[in-house]
Formats: C-alpha cells, structure tokens, sequence
C-alpha cells in the first residue's frame, strides 16, 4: 500500500516538476563559457521593445567598434545600432564594458539589455548559451608578436626564420589572451593540437591595451582579432600579425534565448542592409582605413589620451558654477559649435558656447574675448536659466532638459509650452512626452496662436532635437569615460 502511494505521488510530482522547469529556466557557467546563473523570466522580444520605445544594448569600445572622437561619438556597431533602432522605430540606449561577462550577464537581467551588439565570435558551444544574429563580419585569430630591432634591413626569409610562422613552434612559449572565451578555448585546442604545452595567460584586457605591451617589450605574444591586429600594425610597424591561430569565424550580435521576434528583425534588417554601399562604406570606414587607429592614439580619442576635446579643464571649472557634470557643457558645446570657437552662426551666436549678441551683452562678455571668457559666460547664463526655473520645477535632473531648452530657442517659449502642457492635461514638469511635444508643435498655428501663448512663433524642431541630442551625446561621454575611469 506504501509502495503504491508513492508511485502514485511520483506519478504526480514528476509532471508538477517538469512544468515548474519548463516556467523557470536557469542558464549555468559551462566550461570555458560564459554565461550568468540566473533565473530567466519572461524573454523580453521585439514588441516589447517596441512597446517600451527604447532598444538597451551592450557593446564594447575599441578603436572601431564604439568610441569618442574630438566630442563625437562613433563607431561600427554604434552606427549599425543607431540604423537598425531607426528602422524599429524605437529610441536606443547603449551600456558599455569591455568584460563579454558583463555584456552577457546584461542580457540576464531584468531591465538589462536586449541585445549584445559586439563582434562575438559564434561557436557550437556558445549557441547552447546565446542566440546569435545574422553575422555581420568573419575573422580569424592572429599571433601578435614583435619584430626583432632590425628588421628593416632583413629580408622577408630572414624575418620569417626569427619570427613563429608555425603554430608548432609555440610550444614552451608564454601567449596572453584577452578577455574573450573563444579566445581561450582555442588556445587549450591548440595546446592538444601541437601535443605539447603552450603557458596561457588569460588578462582580462583588450587586445590593444595588450598589442601596447607587445611594443614596449613587456611581453612577447598576443592572441588577437584579424581586424584590430591588422589596423593596428599600420600605427604599430614593429609588430607582426601574419600568423594565423585558427580558421576564418563569423562574427555576430547575441540576444537572450527566446527572443525569436527581435532575431528574426535584426536579421531581415541585416541581411538586406549587407548588400547596400552604405554597408561597404561603414564597414570600410571603421575596419580597412589605416586612419582608424592613428585616430585612436590622438588625446582626442577615448582610447588615446582620453580628452573630450582641448578646452576639457575649462568645463571641469567652470560647470562647478552651475554643479553639472562637465561633460554635459562639453556635449553642450559641441552641440553649438563642435568646439570651433571661431564659430558664427546666420543669426550672428558667436564663440564656442554661440552666445547672441544681446545675451553676451546681459552676461558682459565680449565677442572678442578667449575661450576661456566664453565658457564662463555660457555657464552662467545656463545657471541664470536653471534659477528661473529652479521654483517651476524641483526635480534637478527634469529641470536640465527645460534649461538646455531654453538655451537653444528661449526661456518664453519653453514657459509657453508648458502652459499649453497644463492646459492639454499634460504635465508641465516633465519633458519628454509632455512638454516636449509643445515645444516641437510650437510652429503649428493651433498651438502658437493659443490664447495661454505669450511669445508666439518658433521652429520647434530644432530646441526638440537640442535637447536630445545631447542628452544622447552626454550619455555616450558618460558610458565610456566612467568605464575608462574604472579600467585606468
């Protein structure tokens, strides 16, 4: 009777506890893989994305996958990004880390990211784990290592009898790895390959930060992507990059298991867009123009010396005017005049912070007057608008978006668009879906000759777009500058 009863509750459970695994689902590190244990929920897809209006996504940043320029954010994957986000209709908002695991473990996570947008090498093992778009490139790894001091006056047989041209000859040897799985596990491959041993040293860095080791001598092999070693020997003549590692890979995004709609959108959308010449040209851009990496090592450059631009100090003193972040009057800046302060524009806004004549005159700073003067001024007529609105509008962060506003296209019209807020139920403290849209409208007779008007006409367009785009640009100075400040 016992042995009955249990196979009866057995009978029942089993079914109980295949559907409890069928609802919870649970992702565990492999070997040599990465991925996060974490309790997966629903898989957010394509038309919650859509639903939410914004598409998160992880990359990394390098000389050509996502970095700043001069005050401008570029890269490969960002341009695809920006295209692919157009064509979904929807927003986009990037996190950045150059550790795959976090870019991974975002994909896990609730309000995390939806899409890995890097190049990740797919492999059969990493396919139990992610689910990978349409490739957008293919690649092979390279052996990374040093040219002996006269190699110039070598000829290319002499070269290659002191360089390792066979992965044989790896054997006994030190190689460093970056932070990337496939990387390693083609390395331990290789180890049973060649029979013998091969001392790996996994990093945790990138693989320019480890070609630079490479040249100062610190050490003496790298493993590296076919594209970066190859734009880098063209700033780097003493490296050599001719020694393959493995075969040709693709190379694509990943989302989260599941996510079906989203897949099937990014790959439509890609393989239409492969064919294109916009396709070539971007991928010719940031892939085989020798230009990329001597970019790269400019102090203008994310990567090389870390500057937004030339006149970085003086944001840093002069936003403590204010207590805004520095970098938002950087992307303030750029906005007016891409740090030209020889800048004058049709309406005759002049310097690098496009001062009209009349606020110039208010704020006592001469056309003429240094960078430096300009700045200053800039700022505290941003902090004179920040206390006009400071009683309209508690919230410090809300407020930025109605100050910047006002900068652009003037105080009473953003006042004007939020009383047309109040009077159309919407609510006058906020600024995106709210407030903004009367701004945007505010060329539209409906609204600009409404009787709660006071100052009439105005291109909307241009204050909406202001104040997006740099909010967007301060987001990508934020993404990879803290992520510069945390990796040294």
């Amino acid at each position: 009777m016992i042995n009955q009863r249990k196979r009866i509750l057995l009978f029942v459970a089993i079914p109980i506890l295949l559907i409890f695994g069928m609802i919870t689902v649970r992702n565990f590190k492999a070997d040599g893989d990465l991925v996060m244990e974490e309790e997966i929920q629903k898989t957010p897809d394509l038309s919650d994305i859509q639903e939410r209006g914004v598409l998160r996504a992880a990359t990394d940043f390098n000389s050509t996958n996502y970095f700043i320029y001069r005050g401008e954010p570029m890269g490969f994957h960002l341009e695809l990004l920006r295209l692919f986000a157009s064509h979904i209709g929807v927003e986009l908002e990037i996190s950045v880390s150059n550790t795959i695991q976090n870019n991974i473990d975002c994909i896990f996570i609730d309000d995390g990211c939806d899409l890995i947008a890097q190049s990740l090498w797919v492999s059969a093992s990493a396919r139990t784990q992610l689910q990978f778009t349409e490739p957008h490139a293919r690649s092979r790894m390279m052996l990374v290592q040093r040219k002996p001091e006269a190699w110039r006056q070598m000829s290319t047989a002499e070269l290659n009898r002191l360089l390792i041209r066979d992965q044989l000859d790896l054997a006994g040897k030190t190689v460093y790895v970056p932070d990337n799985p496939v990387f390693v596990r083609r390395m331990h491959h290789l180890i049973e390959e060649i029979g013998d041993t091969i001392y790996i040293v996994e990093t945790g860095l990138d693989v320019e930060t480890l070609i630079e080791q490479v040249v100062k001598g610190n050490i003496d092999y790298v493993v590296g992507d076919e594209t970066l070693t190859r734009l880098n020997q063209m700033y780097y003549a003493d490296i050599d990059v001719q020694t393959p590692l493995s075969f040709q890979q693709h190379l694509a995004w990943a989302v989260r298991p599941g996510a079906d709609e989203l897949t099937g959108a990014v790959n439509d959308w890609l393989n239409d867009f492969k064919k294109t010449r916009h396709f070539a040209i971007l991928y010719n851009k940031y892939h085989n123009n020798p230009r990329s990496v001597y970019r790269a090592k400019s102090d203008l450059h994310s990567l090389g010396g870390g500057n937004i631009s030339v006149f970085d100090d003086y944001f840093k003193r002069y936003a403590e005017i204010i207590g805004w972040d520095w970098r938002l009057i950087a992307s303030l800046s750029y906005q007016e005049s891409r740090f030209n302060h020889s800048a004058v524009s049709w309406a005759g806004a002049f310097g690098i912070m496009q001062l009209m004549p009349g606020t110039a005159e208010f704020l006592n700073v001469d056309a003429d007057a240094g960078v430096r003067e300009h700045i200053a001024g800039g700022v505290r007529y941003l902090q004179w608008l920040d206390q006009r609105l400071s009683n309209e509008i508690e919230d410090e962060e809300e407020r930025v978006n109605f100050v910047l506003a006002s900068y652009n296209v003037g105080l009473g019209h953003v006042l004007d668009a939020r009383r047309l807020a109040t009077k159309y139920g919407k609510d006058p403290d906020i600024w995106k879906d709210n407030v903004d849209y009367f701004v945007l409208n505010k060329s539209n007779p409906k609204y600009y000759l409404d009787p709660v008007v006071r100052h009439g006409y105005a291109r909307g367009n241009e204050p909406y777009r202001y104040v997006t785009e740099i909010m967007e640009r301060y987001r990508h100075y934020r993404n990879v500058y803290e992520v510069l400040a945390q990796n040294p």
